[in-house]
């Protein structure tokens, strides 16, 4: 085979006629003229280039296959003609270097031949040559085919029997068979959990269930004391002993030995002022996490079960703001009552508990959002009852409330009491209620059954309410006297307020709590006891280590697992909420496909159809670093979502509506797919083809392809700092903090390779250098030419020359950046999983259903005998 060589870059170098032939040696024997009219063994190549009828260089092979007009060569081994043309005899232009380290795979593909001309064009691909003339490598013209045999072979007419050629058949690369093995296991491993989950779903749907909800249940708490330990004591006790076991340390006790008692059917009021551990108390009875130490006993025993449910209710309202009020408590019922219950059941017990708190006529009302000037829905008080009633569906045996008249009027307030007063004591199913007031009326405070009465936290009163605080407080002698027509509770507080340091050194007198039930009431005295088969107490105490201990049995739930229902009904109810969210507010999905629609135009527009110069490249891989730099900073808003919808996610886990997994997929449909991936694909198609990149369909899916991983990356990183922090500022200012790296190591500013090797190695932890690479690696790899003149010369090269020598990307990087972006994505959903199961949290796992006991990790329990009380400088009473 001859060719003619016209490459224009060629031409501007060596402007005289160039050649290449190539002889194919398919049997020696029949060679007229062994190493002269052929060369080597079967199978065998030689090429020679000749310029100007001079012969410059000769490439040859020992192994080529045939298919077809297409040859594959192996091992090939280029030499140089010493002092020739092109090897040394012009010094400017040597290319003897160059030459001789063409090694490796060598490919000529050939088209039809013409038959006017009988002639054909050809492709001499070898690596270094496609790297500098393109992914055609160098284009032959002319070439013309003949075949060189023995006359005896002629005149004989016989059918030569040629060493056949193996055809290569075509496969998939081995990037591509990776890829679909990937999807492939992916798509495997969902559709066997979803069948696990089906089958999961079924079984807990056809087994029976106990009835629950029956109430009756006392609780009662010995010697509850809360020590939060001073942090700068914490740091010397982790390096030192103290010098004397006399001496007093500086943490705070929060609550000094708590005794109480509320029977079933019973409304205790927990009253005190600012800072007197009313929240304290009611969140540990509630079974909160704490971040101090906690000691003391609480028992259940009435408690024929492992361990009663206790339905708290915060002070503040977290609730779903788009939802109506009876969405919200359906949704609740779905997932907080057990699998096996009828749906139509569900439904008619959301209708009673809104009979119940007396909201009915809001059934169809949105609960809404009132503060920070967004849509108004119901108002505070009838929030309070919704709150109210998303612990009374999953029928609780004790009901805890934080403030549950905070900020409500007096009209308001009353109808909560009301609620509250009626739970307790319903006939069928007498409730204990125990809920903390700050400053109650005198209406509200004549609708609770016992007082208990914090200062500084120690306990002043517990017993009777009515008049007999007032009258047990006056026997003392210790305090002013009650002057008639005054508010009850406003006279307490004030007592509470400065109570004189008498009434809470002495001990106190035993007061009735309950027709014959006695409870002692001293700070030196605990609650008697209760020995019972039945009894459920939860005991915490010092251990040798230090930490709080447990004791006693807390372990509840519906089944084996904690969760009322199964995963995948968590995950069906979780995504019908958050549809229901996004289809009520459009205008958030609407205006993120809006602005894509925009930046895409804008994108295109400053892109729009680039050339194909060196400074047009240049251009090109702008346009990617673009929208890669776009969607960095655009995945904030994922952020602000997250740091929005925690609290809400917070209150849900503490109940156990649902798994931390569950949630996360819910959002991953409902968020991701919608409001990240959907934009994404906008803005890149629009500014694809407007720009005029590669313009097929291969290349402008594997485009789309590597900037969907990267929006996925990018939307669960910043998941993590959402999750990671609760300050939602330092989570936004590093995700922009993180963007800008990005921007710096994507390799667009600075060349990669031009940085001090002590920043260096900062590239590889950098997700948008994997992206511009990819994104880059693909557009060359349609064959994009470089066609401009430098200083009158022509120059037509590969783009990926240029490439390389701009950017420093690797040719062939493409599926190992894919790859990268996939265990960027593997790491960060990781990470994400791992802090929401264990860091976003408001209680500690593994304990009972809507009970658990405290744990402290992070801080060491301070020794009791040398705590002081913060308030009477004393020792704490446990």
């Amino acid at each position: 085979m001859s060719c003619s060589v016209d490459n224009p870059t060629l031409q501007a170098l060596y402007p005289l006629s160039s050649t290449l032939n190539i002889i194919r040696t398919l049997n020696p024997s029949l060679s007229p003229l062994p190493n002269v009219t052929s060369f080597g063994s079967a199978g065998s190549l030689y090429a020679q280039l000749f310029y100007e009828g001079e012969e410059q260089f000769y490439c040859k092979s020992d192994s080529c296959d045939q298919d077809s007009n297409n040859w594959s060569c192996q091992d090939l081994e280029c030499i140089c003609r010493p002092n020739t043309t092109f090897c040394g005899g012009v010094p400017a232009t040597n290319l003897t270097g160059a030459i001789n380290t063409l090694t490796g795979t060598l490919n000529i593909d050939c088209g039809d031949v013409d038959n006017s001309t009988q002639q054909a064009t050809c492709s001499f691909k070898q690596a270094t040559i496609d790297s500098l003339f393109g992914s055609s490598g160098l284009v032959l013209n002319g070439c013309s085919f003949g075949e060189c045999l023995r006359q005896s072979v002629l005149d004989s007419n016989g059918t030569t029997s040629t060493a056949s050629s193996t055809s290569s058949q075509a496969s998939l690369s081995g990037g591509v068979i990776a890829g679909l093995a990937v999807v492939g296991g992916l798509l495997l491993t969902a559709a066997v959990f979803l069948l696990l989950g089906y089958f999961s779903q079924r079984r807990a749907r056809k087994s029976g269930y106990n009835q629950f909800g029956s109430g009756n249940v006392t609780v009662e708490w010995s010697n509850i004391s809360y020590i939060v330990q001073n942090v700068q004591n914490s740091t010397r006790t982790l390096w030192r002993k103290r010098k004397s076991s006399s001496e007093y340390n500086d943490d705070k006790v929060i609550l000094d030995s708590i005794s109480g008692r509320v029977l079933p059917g019973q409304m205790m009021a927990i009253l005190g002022p600012s800072g007197a551990g009313k929240t304290t108390l009611v969140e540990i009875l509630a079974g909160k996490h704490k971040s101090g130490s906690v000691l003391g006993q609480v028992s259940f025993p009435s408690v024929s079960q492992s361990s009663p449910r206790i339905g708290f209710v915060p002070q503040q309202d977290v609730l779903p703001s788009t939802l109506t009020v009876h969405e919200a408590l359906l949704f609740a019922a779905r997932l907080r009552l057990p699998e096996n219950i009828p749906d139509p059941e569900k439904h008619a017990r959301v209708d009673a508990i809104l009979q119940k708190l007396g909201i009915e006529g809001l059934k169809n009302v949105r609960i809404g959002d009132n503060t920070n000037g967004r849509a108004r829905g119901i108002s505070g008080g009838e929030m309070r009852r919704v709150s109210i009633g998303l612990e009374l569906i999953a029928s609780p045996d004790i009901l805890i409330l934080d403030e549950p008249t905070s900020g409500l009027d007096s009209v308001s307030a009353a109808r909560v009491a009301n609620v509250l007063h009626a739970i307790a004591h319903d006939s069928s199913s007498p409730t204990a209620v125990i809920a903390s007031i700050h400053q109650p009326s005198s209406q509200l405070y004549q609708t609770f059954d016992t007082i208990l009465v914090l200062s500084h936290g120690r306990s002043l009163y517990l017993g009777p309410g009515s008049f007999a605080p007032v009258d047990r407080l006056t026997r003392t002698g210790l305090t002013q006297p009650y002057q008639q027509g005054y508010n009850v509770a406003d006279y307490l507080l004030e007592v509470a307020s400065d109570p004189p340091l008498a009434l809470l050194q002495s001990p106190k007198h035993a007061i009735p709590a309950s027709g014959s039930d006695q409870v002692e009431l001293s700070n030196n005295m605990s609650m008697e006891k209760v020995e019972d088969e039945n009894s459920t107490s939860i005991d915490f105490r010092v251990n040798n280590r230090s930490k709080v201990a447990i004791r006693g049995s807390a372990m509840l739930g519906f089944g084996k697992s904690k969760y009322a229902t199964t995963f995948l009904t968590q995950l069906e109810y979780l995504s019908g909420r958050e549809w229901k969210i996004l289809r009520r507010d459009k205008t958030l999905f609407f205006t993120h496909v809006a602005v894509a629609a925009v930046l895409g135009v804008f994108c295109g527009g400053l892109y729009f159809n680039i050339d194909t110069t060196i400074a047009g490249f240049q251009s090109r891989v702008g346009c990617l670093f673009f929208l890669g730099a776009l969607i960095a900073f655009s995945s904030l808003s994922a952020l602000y979502n997250i740091v929005e919808i925690r609290p809400l996610f917070l209150r849900e886990r503490s109940a156990f509506y649902y798994s931390p997994t569950a949630w996360l997929l819910s959002r991953f449909f409902f968020d991701v797919v919608p409001l990240r991936i959907v934009p994404t694909i906008i803005v890149s198609t629009i500014t694809y083809w407007m720009a005029g990149l590669a313009p097929d369909a291969a290349h402008f899916f594997k485009f789309l392809f590597i900037l969907v991983l990267y929006t996925l990356a990018l939307t669960l990183f910043n998941f993590l700092l959402g999750t990671l922090f609760r300050n939602g500022g330092i989570a936004i200012l590093l995700s922009a903090l993180t963007a800008l790296y990005q921007m710096t190591y994507a390799g667009f500013f600075v060349h990669l390779n031009s940085i001090p090797p002590v920043l260096r190695w900062l590239q590889w932890l950098c997700p948008l250098k994997y992206c511009l690479e990819a994104l880059s690696v693909n557009e060359v790899g349609s064959g994009l030419m470089i066609q401009d003149s430098l200083q009158g010369v022509p120059v037509d090269v590969s783009a990926s020359l240029i490439m390389n020598l701009l950017f420093g990307f690797g040719q062939n990087n493409y599926y190992r950046d894919v790859l990268v972006l996939f265990a960027f994505i593997a790491g960060f959903g990781l990470s994400v999983i791992g802090v929401v199961w264990f860091k976003v949290r408001e209680r500690l796992e593994g304990l009972p259903y809507k009970f658990q006991t405290l744990l402290t990790s992070s801080c060491v329990v301070p020794e009791l005998h040398k705590t002081k009380h913060r308030y009477t400088g004393q020792k704490p009473d446990v």
